[in-house]
């Protein structure tokens, strides 16, 4: 591997820059990769037409500690990464989820108790 010195310092920069660009440009024709885009940030309008329920419903969970909420001079602002995290918290389970959690639980037991 050849050392590069100060003054050269600057290209290499740059060639690993548009290398990077072309890696990115192959990854996206090839698997579909789409860089991450950055979390959308919602009012508690936003936030109510997201969950579908009321705006009042909104200012009740907060006030319940319930939803993932950041306040900045008397507004308040949710993370949509958030709010779909705190959808998936609320997930029931299906009986047959249930039915292995309950298979699981009971041979730990039953390897401990032997």
């Amino acid at each position: 591997m050849e050392k590069i010195t100060f003054d050269q310092l600057p290209g290499a920069v740059s060639l690993l820059h548009s290398r990077m660009d072309s890696i990115e440009a192959i990854l996206e024709n090839l698997s579909g990769y789409k860089p991450p885009e950055p979390d959308e940030l919602l009012t508690v309008e936003q936030c109510a037409e997201f969950l579908s329920i009321s705006v009042q419903t909104v200012y009740g969970l907060i006030a319940k500690n319930e939803l993932p909420v950041m306040k900045r001079s008397k507004r308040c602002y949710f993370l949509k990464s958030e709010l779909l995290n705190y959808l998936k918290q609320g997930k029931k389970k299906s009986a047959a989820e249930i039915a292995t959690s309950i298979e699981v639980y009971l041979q730990g037991k039953r390897k401990g108790g032997k």
